[in-house]
C-alpha cells in the first residue's frame, strides 16, 4: 500500500465525502452509531475516522458528558470531518496513527474504527494499541468489507478499470478495501492483539446512487483510484470513468441503480 493510498489527499476527501459517503458507508455507519452508543460509554475513541462519516452519527447519541476522541492518520481527512460536524464541546478532533496511539493505557470504554483496519500496515500492532487503551470491560468495534465479489459496485469498478490497464491493472479496490475478509484470519489477528471474546456477524446491505455515472465519478475521482490511474497515464481518466458507467449502467440499468453490498462486523473484548 502506497502514502498516497493512506492519506487520500488533494481533492479526495471532499469528493469522497459527497460521493462515496451516502452511496456505500452511512449504512454501516448508523449501525455502528448505535453499537458504540450502548451503554452509554464516557470515553470514547475513534481511530481512521476518514471524513466523518460515524462521527456524525454517533455524536447525537453520546451523553452529555462524554468525552468523544477522532483520530485519522490524514489530516486532510480530519479537517473536512471537523467542517461537517456542528460545533460540539465533547468532541476533540487530534491526527493520530491507530499504531501508535497518543494515549494512556486504559482511557476509554470504546474504540471503534469502521472500514479502516484494511489500512493498516500492521493490524495485530493496531488492535493492540485499541485494547491497551480500552478500559478493563471496554469495547472495540470495527467493520471491514467482505471480499469484492460481495459488493457489485467496487467489482464492476475494478473489472472496467483493469480492462483499459491488462498489463497492469489498477488493484487498490481489490487489495485494500476489499483485501482483508477472512473471517478467521480476522479472529485469529485480533486473539495476537489479546482479545478474547470475538462475535463477527457478516452483514449484507445495499448501496443505492442517483445514476451510474454517481458510481464512476465516486470510485475514479473520490479514492485512491484516481491516484493508481494517473500514475499509469492521466489521460485516461475520463474514458475509464466512461466505461465504468458503461458497465455499471449495463447491469444495473440507466436511471438510479442500486447494487448489493456486504461487510463484517466485530465486536471484541479483552
Amino acid at each position: 500500500m502506497t502514502e498516497s493510498d493512506r492519506m487520500f489527499a488533494g481533492s479526495i476527501p471532499k469528493l469522497y465525502d459527497t460521493l462515496m459517503v451516502p452511496m456505500i458507508f452511512e449504512a454501516y455507519a448508523a449501525e455502528m452509531a448505535v453499537l458504540a452508543a450502548a451503554g452509554l460509554p464516557e470515553a470514547v475513541l475513534e481511530t481512521a475516522a476518514g471524513s466523518g462519516v460515524v462521527t456524525r452519527a454517533l455524536a447525537p447519541r453520546l451523553g452529555v458528558g462524554a468525552r468523544y476522541v477522532v483520530t485519522d492518520l490524514s489530516q486532510a481527512m480530519l479537517d473536512h470531518a471537523a467542517t461537517r460536524q456542528p460545533p460540539d464541546g465533547r468532541i476533540e478532533w487530534r491526527q493520530a496513527d491507530a499504531l501508535d496511539l497518543p494515549f494512556e493505557d486504559a482511557t476509554f470504554d470504546v474504540v471503534l474504527c469502521q472500514f479502516g483496519a484494511m489500512f493498516f500496515p500492521d493490524r495485530v500492532a493496531g488492535y493492540a494499541e485499541a485494547r491497551r487503551v480500552l478500559k478493563p470491560g471496554g469495547r472495540f468495534l470495527l467493520s471491514v468489507w467482505d471480499r469484492i465479489e460481495e459488493n457489485a459496485f467496487a467489482d464492476e469498478v475494478s473489472h472496467a478499470v483493469a480492462a483499459l490497464f491488462p498489463h497492469d491493472p489498477p488493484r487498490f479496490i481489490a487489495c485494500t478495501p476489499h483485501g482483508y475478509h477472512d473471517v478467521a484470519l480476522i479472529r485469529e489477528e485480533l486473539r495476537r492483539a489479546g482479545f478474547t471474546d470475538i462475535a463477527i456477524e457478516t452483514r449484507e446491505k445495499a448501496s443505492h446512487a442517483p445514476s451510474a455515472r454517481h458510481v464512476a465519478t465516486a470510485y475514479c475521482q473520490g479514492t485512491p483510484l484516481r491516484n493508481e490511474i494517473e500514475v499509469r497515464d492521466a489521460s485516461l481518466l475520463a474514458l475509464a470513468m466512461d466505461r465504468v458507467a458503461q458497465a455499471i449502467a449495463e447491469r444495473h440499468g440507466n436511471g438510479p441503480v442500486s447494487g448489493k453490498m456486504q461487510a463484517h462486523v466485530v465486536a471484541a473484548a479483552g
